[in-house]
């Protein structure tokens, strides 16, 4: 089993910070890439930012230049420092995990979910 774990979400006012850290355990062999999606109420689930381990990064127009994603590798954790908040950053924010798990196939994992709630 693998389980990924996020914390550090919220609220906050517009402006703000927040650092989300997502935890990857279980029977893991290899991880390729970490990252988080989010989806605001009415709205298809989208990338907000990847790492791959080598540190390579993809992020979303939306967020450049605010949100930074890093990764420590012994760890298997990924984190999304969220700079200068705005309204529209409002959504559920979900880590997930391009890995291999022990005796399985390469695959998607997903995280529950974490609430990032920007107002005043």
């Amino acid at each position: 089993q693998v389980q990924l774990v996020e914390s550090g979400g919220g609220l906050v006012q517009p402006g703000g910070s927040l650092r989300l850290s997502c935890a990857a355990s279980g029977n893991i062999f290899s991880i390729y890439a970490m990252g988080w999606y989010r989806q605001a109420p009415g709205k298809q689930r989208e990338l907000v930012a990847r790492i791959t381990g080598g540190g390579s990064t993809n992020v979303a127009d939306s967020v450049k230049g605010r949100f930074t994603i890093s990764r420590d590798n012994a760890k298997n954790t990924v984190y999304l420092q969220m700079n200068s908040l705005k309204p529209e950053d409002t959504a559920v924010y979900y880590c997930y995990a391009d890995l291999v798990q022990r005796g399985f196939n390469r695959g998607d994992y997903w995280g529950q979910g974490i609430q990032v709630t920007v107002s005043s």
